[in-house]
C-alpha cells in the first residue's frame, strides 16, 4: 500500500476522532469548566438570595410541607382532584420560586452598588491602606447592603492574617460575577504586584456604570413581555376557579376527562411561562472565577 495512501487515511481517522470527541469524552471537551447539580445550583441561590444559613433539605421540607398543606385546602374548598394535584405542585415549587426571586431581586440590587464599592476601594488605596485594610474598611465605608459581608471579610482577616483565603469566602458569600472579578483583580496585586490597580479599578467602575445603565433600560422596555407572560399564565387558573366553585363545574372537572384537561393546562402554562420568561429577561453574567 502507498505510504500517500497511509497518510491520508491516518488523517482521515484522526480528523474524524476529533469531530466526535466532544461527545466521547464530554468531560475532557468541556474543560475544567465545572457544572452544578440541580441541589449546589439551588445552595448558590440561597446565598445569593441571603439565606446562606438555610441548608437545601430544609427548603424540600418546606417544599412537602407547601405542597400538601396548599393540596388539602384546594380538596377541601373544591373536590376536584386534578385540580389538588395542580395547586399542590405549585406549592412544592412556590418556596424555590421564591429563593430564585429574592436572588435575581439582590443580585439586581448589587449590580447598582459595585461601582461604589470599587469608588470607595480606590479612595481607600489612594489613602495609603493596605490592600487588606481597604478591603475591611468597605465594612464601614462600603455601601450599606454590603458592609455585613465586608465585616465578615474583616473578622475573618484578623483572626487568620490570610488573605487568599479571606478573599475566596468573601467571593463565596457574594456568589456574583462582578465580585467574582473584582475579587481576582485584587488577588492578583496582592500576589504579583500592581502598579496600576488604580487605574484598573476605575476603568472597571466606568463599566459596571454603563452596565447598569444600559440594563435598566432594556429592562424597563421588556418589562411588558415578562407582565403579559404573568398575566397570560393566571388568567385562564381564575377562570378555572370560578368554573369549579360551582357545582356542576366541580363534576365536571373531576371527570378523567376533567382531570387531564387541568394536568394538560398546567403542563401547557409551565411551558409557555419559561419561553416567555426565557424571551423577555436579559442574559445574565456567568461566573467563571469560583
Amino acid at each position: 500500500m502507498s505510504p500517500v495512501v497511509v497518510g491520508l487515511g491516518l488523517m482521515f481517522g484522526a480528523g474524524a476522532l476529533l469531530a466526535v470527541a466532544p461527545w466521547l469524552w464530554p468531560a475532557v471537551a468541556s474543560g475544567p469548566r465545572r457544572r452544578d447539580g440541580v441541589m449546589e445550583r439551588m445552595r448558590i441561590r440561597l446565598v445569593l438570595a441571603g439565606f446562606s444559613g438555610v441548608p437545601v433539605s430544609a427548603i424540600v421540607v418546606v417544599s412537602v410541607m407547601c405542597g400538601l398543606g396548599l393540596a388539602a385546602v384546594a380538596q377541601a374548598l373544591f373536590s376536584v382532584s386534578a385540580l389538588s394535584l395542580a395547586v399542590g405542585l405549585l406549592g412544592f415549587a412556590l418556596p424555590a420560586l421564591i429563593v430564585v426571586w429574592r436572588a435575581r431581586a439582590r443580585r439586581a440590587a448589587h449590580r447598582t452598588v459595585w461601582p461604589d464599592v470599587v469608588d470607595h476601594l480606590v479612595s481607600a488605596v489612594r489613602a495609603g491602606l493596605a490592600l487588606p485594610d481597604a478591603v475591611a474598611s468597605l465594612a464601614t465605608s462600603g455601601p450599606s447592603g454590603t458592609r455585613s459581608i465586608f465585616a465578615s471579610f474583616a473578622k475573618d482577616y484578623a483572626a487568620t492574617g490570610n488573605f487568599s483565603v479571606c478573599l475566596d469566602d468573601l467571593k463565596r458569600a457574594f456568589a456574583d460575577p462582578v465580585a467574582d472579578r473584582l475579587i481576582e483583580t485584587l488577588r492578583m496585586a496582592r500576589e504579583v504586584g500592581a502598579g496600576d490597580l488604580v487605574e484598573v479599578l476605575r476603568g472597571l467602575a466606568g463599566y459596571l456604570r454603563e452596565d447598569t445603565v444600559v440594563r435598566a433600560e432594556l429592562r424597563a422596555r421588556q418589562s411588558w413581555v415578562v407582565n403579559a407572560a404573568r398575566l397570560g399564565v393566571i388568567a385562564p387558573w381564575l377562570v378555572l376557579l370560578l368554573l369549579v366553585s360551582r357545582p356542576e363545574g366541580a363534576a365536571a372537572y373531576n371527570s378523567p376527562a376533567g382531570g387531564a384537561v387541568i394536568l394538560l393546562g398546567l403542563l401547557v402554562s409551565a411551558i409557555a411561562y419559561r419561553l416567555m420568561i426565557r424571551v423577555g429577561r436579559l442574559p445574565e453574567e456567568q461566573r467563571w472565577f469560583r
